[in-house]
């Protein structure tokens, strides 16, 4: 295939924006659609990247060697649990003491006691004229914020050693829970009454609304667990939390946990666990589950349109092909080859899916850009990839739509052509 000179580029470029000013309504049309295709993949891309950052820096708050043991999986609905996790023995609060003995390569060993609405309880926290309902009500150790380094405190202090010996009744707040009960006083040394029971505020949570995929730390009340076992002697769901010290192979010391919680618990040698071990990881993979089912609805949308806009640019490079039948005709008749006019025409089709793809990419960078600033806690960034990529696309379109015209157009008889009216 013959090279174009600058010179020709130059002349097929004004060429293909004569022929979408010929037919602005077709050529918009025809535009559209790769906008609405390369739109959508830049868009999605960025937003999705976003997220990703988003959800990888909310799984490393939770602590990036912090492990759960829990009765059921994470994300186990309750309410419809399936049998054979309902029927599993629950948690004691004396399992910790026994798993800091038997297993050496772990710390922050630490148990948890929960009271919230997805477990089917009610809370309740009210100071003067105010309250606030729907809270989570948590018992925990004085290692809890080192084993979960989201809980941070911002004011005051979490909860000690003695406040845990003691079973003192202290709380520490959420920031929303906080905000609502005292919204122009400081919060610390307050008394509230946490489901009719007297608690003083030692300390408030950094904020943090939480992941999409659960609750977060504002809406969470801190007790100190010795007190809400007193309290609540009816919540049985106890979940515990342990580390593992970066000097430390992980799976030896998961080995020895799980070891020693089926010594506990009475697990025979052929049965499996009967309690599920987790990392934060868990919430990276139901995401990249979510994240799958959106990539492909972006695909299909963004296929559709690349699909319509593709075969309008064929149907347009159709019609130019046919206004500009005498055209051709003297081109060969001066000495033009095939190859130069296939190359006019396929050039013509590339300008109009570039035009389409740069539009399109300019719609992606200001949604990305209008999600960043209305949902700062999404960094949807359209990456440098993103923007090769759809002149790609574009590109891709307009050689595969455009081929065939250019080809019927390289191989029209220079002598039908001159004949044509």
């Amino acid at each position: 295939m013959a090279l174009m000179t600058l010179a020709q580029a130059r002349e097929n470029f004004f060429a293909a924006m004569d022929t979408l000013r010929s037919s602005k309504v077709r050529s918009a049309l025809t535009v559209l659609g790769i906008v609405i295709g390369v739109s959508s993949v830049i868009s999605m891309a960025a937003i999705i990247q976003g997220l990703n950052k988003f959800v990888q820096d909310r799984v490393e708050s939770l602590g990036s060697r912090t492990y759960f043991l829990t009765r059921f999986p994470p994300g186990t609905d309750p309410s419809h649990m399936p049998e054979r996790f309902r029927i599993r023995r629950y948690f004691e609060y004396n399992y910790d003491e026994y798993v800091r003995t038997s297993a050496p390569d772990v710390e922050n060993v630490t148990t948890v006691g929960t009271r919230g609405f997805f477990l089917g309880d009610s809370n309740l926290i009210t100071s003067g004229d105010r309250s606030v309902e729907k809270v989570i009500v948590r018992g925990a150790e004085p290692e809890y914020i080192v084993a979960l380094p989201l809980f941070n405190i911002e004011r005051g202090r979490f909860i000690s050693a003695f406040d845990e010996e003691h079973a003192r009744p202290v709380v520490v707040l959420g920031a929303s829970i906080s905000e609502s009960l005292f919204p122009n006083t400081d919060p610390l040394g307050q008394t509230v009454r946490i489901n009719g029971a007297t608690y003083e505020v030692i300390g408030v949570f950094s904020h943090d609304q939480g992941l999409f995929l659960g609750p977060g730390v504002d809406i969470f009340a801190v007790i100190p667990l010795s007190n809400f076992k007193k309290q609540y002697p009816e919540a049985k769901e106890l979940i515990m939390i342990f580390t593992v010290p970066k000097n430390v192979n992980v799976e030896m010391a998961q080995a020895e946990v799980v070891q020693a919680l089926r010594r506990l618990r009475r697990v025979p040698a052929n049965k499996e666990n009967d309690f599920e071990l987790s990392s934060p990881d868990f919430l990276s993979n139901l995401w990249n589950q979510l994240t799958g089912a959106l990539v492909i609805l972006t695909t299909v949308i963004s296929s559709i349109g690349l699909l319509v806009g593709g075969i309008g640019v064929m149907n347009i490079m159709l019609i130019s092909v046919t206004e500009r039948t005498q055209e051709i005709g003297v081109r060969k008749a001066i000495g033009a080859r095939k190859a130069d006019v296939r190359l006019q025409f396929l050039f013509e089709a590339v300008v109009l899916t570039l035009v389409g793809g740069t539009i399109g990419i300019l719609i992606g960078a200001g949604i990305s850009t209008m999600v960043r600033t209305l949902v700062p806690s999404v960094p949807a960034t359209l990456s440098y990839l993103w923007v090769v990529i759809g002149f790609v696309i574009s590109v891709g379109v307009g050689l595969f739509f455009g081929y065939y015209p250019a080809t019927l157009a390289a191989n029209l008889d220079p002598i039908e052509a001159l004949r044509y009216e």
